[in-house]
């Protein structure tokens, strides 16, 4: 085995609150871009109280960013301004590329669990103004590669030689769920100057080192390396995210991120003049 992937950073995220009323913990944002190109955010939703999410998160646009929303359990609907609607139901996933700008709005509904993330993926500079386009991702369309006392869901990417659900336009992420038995080890070779970090849904587990991080934890690790998990008593169910840096300049502001404060002033402003879709 290669040199193992050592740890750079361990977050928990803040507890917010987000869309009309949608309590949420964002475990990276703004203030992490720099750590964790080419993804821009991370937020968390694991609630059993429908009064958490049900005001959902109405009409929006998004411009300049990819966004992708898997569930584990719950239920969301969706619609946008390109006319699609439709659900994402437990085991699915929605990708939608905003491009030069999009529309939608995600409103949950009361189920037993609300269990999943939402992750922004950052389009490159020359990518910003595509067509927007929406990929709705189901539960079936995931391959699943069961290696016994190892399970991995292929949302994005290659694993194993099996071509996962998305491939991605744009940039194409390795986006893994991974679930690993008590006591077992499971390694990942990928490619050197890729960012690389996990968050862990459920159970706990060492990464290289005989520190035990529990669920509810990103870690992010460092740039070149195998990464290794070994599972603690309880097991560990983690969401993998690794993609290569654009490092390129970020202009933020709310659901539209661009690159330079013009490009972004010239969003808000098509926004008011009712030119923002394409």
């Amino acid at each position: 085995m290669n040199k193992l992937r050592t740890i750079r950073k361990i977050v928990t995220g803040k507890h917010t609150v987000d869309g009309a009323g949608v309590k949420l913990v964002r475990v990276i944002g703004r203030d992490d871009t720099q750590d964790f190109d080419p993804f821009l955010m991370l937020d968390a939703f694991d609630s059993v109280d429908p009064e958490d999410y049900v005001k959902g998160f109405p009409w929006h646009p998004h411009r300049g960013i990819e966004t992708i929303t898997y569930l584990i359990q719950g239920d969301i609907e969706h619609g946008d301004s390109l006319g699609n609607t439709g659900r994402i139901l437990a085991g699915e996933c929605q990708w939608m590329t905003a491009g030069s700008g999009i529309l939608h709005q995600e409103m949950p509904k009361p189920s037993e669990r609300m269990f999943g993330l939402q992750l922004w993926l950052n389009l490159p500079a020359k990518d910003k103004m595509v067509s927007p386009k929406y990929n709705g991702i189901r539960k079936e369309d995931i391959p699943v590669v069961d290696e016994g006392e190892r399970r991995i869901h292929i949302l994005a990417g290659v694993y194993g030689g099996k071509a996962g659900a998305m491939a991605g336009d744009y940039r194409k992420p390795l986006l893994l769920d991974v679930a690993v038995c008590a006591g077992t080890e499971w390694s990942l070779e990928i490619a050197g100057n890729t960012t690389l970090f996990i968050y862990i849904f459920q159970g706990a587990g060492t990464f290289g080192s005989e520190q035990v991080i529990p669920a509810k934890h990103a870690v992010l690790f460092d740039e070149t390396g195998t990464f290794l998990v070994k599972a603690a008593d309880q097991g560990i169910r983690f969401f993998l995210m690794a993609g290569e840096p654009l490092r390129e300049s970020i202009a933020w502001g709310g659901p539209i991120v661009m690159n330079t404060r013009e490009e972004l002033q010239l969003a808000f402003r098509e926004l008011e003049e009712n030119k923002f879709i394409k």
